[in-house]
């Protein structure tokens, strides 16, 4: 093939990228609290968003959902736009950031089920723990 008749594939703009799936990702956060039940003008946190719905889909549920969903969006385009090469942590393991993703899902929802069977509701002393956990996972391992 010859310089004439090479053909470039076209740059890709990554802030524009970026930027657009966080613009969707807002309006579907928007979309789920506009969407959530009130009571006396107030969300109405634990209130089935379907009435008579099969699962007990409440806003913190769909919450949960939309934050994991970002979290696969944000590590996809990570992962096209900055490849990485896995690396070795304290664990001996290999891993990338899908696998330290992974790793931090699964200890947080450990942390979260011994904090419910040890201190029981409410949750925000886990959560702040789990962050400080996925922090360490993703520097160490």
């Amino acid at each position: 093939m010859t310089a004439a008749t090479a053909t470039h594939a076209p740059r890709v703009n990554w802030t524009r990228v970026s930027l657009s799936a966080a613009a969707i990702m807002a309006a579907i956060l928007i979309g789920l609290l506009w969407a959530a039940p009130r009571k006396d003008g107030a969300l109405d946190w634990f209130a089935p968003m379907i009435k008579g719905g099969w699962m007990a889909w409440t806003l913190p549920i769909a919450l949960f959902f939309w934050v994991i969903a970002s979290l696969l969006v944000t590590m996809t385009i990570l992962a096209i736009r900055y490849p990485e090469a896995p690396r070795i942590g304290i664990l001996r393991i290999e891993t990338t950031r899908g696998d330290r993703l992974f790793i931090s899902l699964l200890g947080s929802a450990f942390i979260h089920l011994i904090w419910l069977y040890l201190a029981g509701t409410p949750l925000w002393g886990a959560s702040a723990l789990c962050l400080v956990y996925a922090a360490a996972v993703f520097r160490w391992v």
